[in-house]
C-alpha cells in the first residue's frame, strides 16, 4: 500500500494552493488588535477527548480558553478545531462548541473529517451515493457535490437489495427498476446506523458499476471512485472503553470487498486525521483567519493538540515531516502535543507496530498508512489541553 504522504500527493496535486483558496471564505469577524505583537503561531485542536467527552466539556478546556480569549471574547491567536467527526453540520458544531467553551466559535473555524472533500472538484458533478448519518445531503452539498443519493433512497428504489433484517424484507417482489440513473461514485462521510444495509448496498454499487438493478458477470476493476473520511478505528465518549469509529466500518467494507472479489478496495481520497490533506486544509484556514484579523506576520509554527496517537499525533508528525521538505507555504513546523483526557492513557500500551508472529499490541491505523513507529511519538505529553496551552504560550514567549 502506498504511504499516506504519497497518496496525498497522488490524490490532489498542488493541494496547498487549493486548500488556501478553499479556505478563503473564512467567516470570522474582524477582531480588534490587542497590545500583544501579532502571533506567528496557531493551534489545531482536536475536540473529542481534548475539549469534550461526549456532550460534557472537559474542565481544562474552559481554563485553556480563559487564557486564549480576551475580555471581549476575541481570540489572541488563530485557532481551528479539527475533528474526525462528520455526522453534523459545520454551523451546528460551531454552535455546540460556543455553548460549551463560552465564546463565539465561527463555523469556518471548524474542520470536519470530510471538509477537504471540497478540494475534489472533479467529482462534484457526478451522481454519488452517500453513506453516514445526520444531515448527509446538506453536508454533501456544502462540500460541493450537486447530485447525491442516500442509502435509504437507493434502498427504496431497489427494496430487494436489503435482505438481512427479516422485518424489512419486501412482502412481495416489486417490478424491476430500469429508469434509475447510474451511480458514479461513493461518498463515505461517517459511520451509518444500519451497517448491514450500508455495507450491502455499497457493495452492490461497486460490483455493478453503479447499476444495482443489473447483474454483471464480472465485477469491474478499477471500481467506481470512493471518497472516505475519518479512518479512526476507535474514539472516546462517556463510556469507560473506546467506541467503534468510522475506521471500523471501513475495515468491514474493505474485508468484504476483498473476500468477494479477491482484490483490494481502493480509495480515490481519504480525509480526516492523520491525512495530510486535512492538515494542509487546516493550515490554509489558519492563514486566512490571521489575515482577517489583520495580523501581517506569517503563521510559522503550528501546534496540534490531540488525544489519539494514531490519528492526532501521527498526523501532526507526518505533516511536520512534510513541512521540512515543502518549498511553498508559510508554516515551518507542526508540533504534536498528546493529552491524557481521551483515548490515550499513560498506563496503557501504545499502538506500536505488530511484532513478528502476531505478538505485541495491534496496529490501529488504516491499512493505507505507510506505518512509521516514530511518528506515534508526541513531541510533548501533558495532562490536559490547559497544560498544552500553557506549554505553547511559554515556548512562544507569550504571557497570557
Amino acid at each position: 500500500m502506498a504511504a499516506l504522504g504519497e497518496a496525498a500527493a497522488r490524490w490532489a496535486p498542488g493541494l496547498w494552493r487549493r486548500a488556501t483558496r478553499a479556505a478563503a471564505g473564512f467567516g470570522g469577524r474582524r477582531f480588534a488588535s490587542g497590545s500583544q505583537s501579532p502571533p506567528t503561531f496557531g493551534f489545531l485542536l482536536d475536540i473529542d477527548g481534548v475539549l469534550v467527552r461526549g456532550h460534557q466539556v472537559i474542565p481544562a478546556a474552559r481554563e485553556a480558553f480563559r487564557r486564549l480569549v480576551d475580555p471581549q471574547g476575541q481570540l489572541w491567536v488563530p485557532v481551528v478545531f479539527v475533528t474526525n467527526a462528520g455526522n453534523i453540520l459545520q454551523c451546528s458544531k460551531a454552535q455546540e462548541l460556543s455553548a460549551l467553551l463560552g465564546f463565539q466559535v465561527e463555523p469556518d473555524q471548524v474542520i470536519l473529517s470530510h471538509s477537504p472533500m471540497k478540494l475534489f472538484s472533479q467529482h462534484h458533478d457526478k451522481r454519488m451515493l452517500v453513506s453516514g448519518q445526520g444531515p448527509l445531503v446538506e453536508n454533501a452539498r456544502a462540500l460541493g457535490f450537486k447530485h447525491v443519493v442516500t442509502v435509504d433512497e437507493l434502498r427504496a428504489a431497489f427494496p430487494v437489495l436489503d435482505m438481512v433484517d427479516l422485518q424489512r424484507r419486501p412482502k412481495t417482489t416489486p417490478l424491476p427498476r430500469n429508469n434509475f440513473p447510474a451511480i458514479e461514485g461513493v461518498l463515505l462521510l461517517g459511520e451509518p446506523v444500519r451497517w448491514e444495509t450500508s455495507l450491502q448496498l455499497i457493495m452492490d454499487i461497486l460490483l455493478s458499476d453503479g447499476n444495482p438493478g443489473t447483474g454483471l458477470a464480472m465485477a469491474p476493476y478499477p471500481h467506481l471512485p470512493v471518497l472516505a473520511s475519518n479512518t479512526d478505528l476507535l474514539w472516546m465518549a462517556e463510556a469507560k472503553m473506546p467506541r467503534f469509529g468510522h475506521g471500523t466500518f471501513l475495515l468491514c467494507l474493505e474485508a468484504i470487498y476483498r473476500k468477494v472479489t479477491g482484490r483490494e478496495l481502493c480509495y480515490t481520497g481519504l480525509m480526516g486525521k492523520p491525512s495530510l490533506l486535512t492538515y494542509q486544509y487546516a493550515e490554509g484556514l489558519l492563514a486566512r483567519q490571521a489575515a482577517r484579523r489583520g495580523w501581517a506576520a506569517p503563521i510559522r509554527s503550528l501546534y496540534a493538540v490531540g488525544d489519539n496517537p494514531m490519528s492526532d499525533i501521527y498526523g501532526a508528525n507526518l505533516f511536520h515531516q512534510h513541512l521540512q521538505t515543502r518549498r511553498e507555504g508559510e508554516a515551518r513546523s507542526c508540533t504534536s502535543i498528546l493529552v491524557c483526557t481521551g483515548v490515550y492513557s499513560p498506563q496503557a500500551p501504545g499502538p506500536v507496530a505488530p511484532a513478528p508472529g502476531g505478538e505485541g499490541p495491534p496496529f490501529h491505523g488504516h491499512r493505507d498508512l505507510g506505518f512509521s513507529p516514530g511518528l506515534l511519538q508526541a513531541a510533548h505529553v501533558v495532562s490536559d489541553v490547559h497544560e498544552a496551552v500553557r506549554l505553547v504560550l511559554g515556548k512562544e514567549g507569550w504571557a497570557l
